[in-house]
């Protein structure tokens, strides 16, 4: 595999079909794609329309323009804790991965947190994904097998 340079930065209203295409490209990988309901529409409105936006989102980019990965955040508040930062998605296009740029969004999400105060950084990590499972593990982060996810759709 070939080194490719890329920068990440903050992302713009022009970013939200790239990240959404990214977004299918994710569900596909976990196995979901059925279960995307979201729009660019949707996208746009919340992280850029609304004031406060409901997410910030960074991505991996090459020079040419060419959007490599995201993340995705939000902020959450934790009643022991204070406002942590929820890393809702992190996801590099399969063709790219192995060049850092995980590392890159990842480390651009906890300086993220740590420049707005928050007061950790959480996420979920599906449990047959190996690969991300190593991936946090190289941080020393935390994977809890206690709790279980619980959610109701609407």
């Amino acid at each position: 595999m070939s080194s490719v340079s890329f920068v990440v930065r903050t992302a713009v209203q022009a970013d939200v079909h790239a990240i959404f295409q990214l977004i299918n490209e994710l569900a596909v990988f976990e196995k979901a794609p059925h279960e995307v309901i979201n729009t660019p529409e949707g996208l746009l409105h919340d992280g850029f329309t609304i004031n406060p936006p409901l997410y910030t989102a960074q991505v991996a980019e090459t020079a040419e323009g060419v959007i490599l990965g995201f993340s995705l955040c939000y902020i959450r508040y934790s009643t022991w804790k204070g406002p942590v930062l929820y890393l809702e998605d992190l996801y590099v296009k399969e063709s790219f991965r192995g060049n850092g740029i995980g590392k890159a969004l990842f480390e651009s999400c906890i300086e993220y947190a740590k420049a707005n105060g928050y007061k950790r950084l959480t996420w979920q990590v599906l449990d047959w994904n190996r690969t991300a499972i190593d991936f946090y593990k190289k941080w020393n982060a935390v994977l809890d097998p206690e709790w279980i996810n619980g959610s109701l759709n609407f």
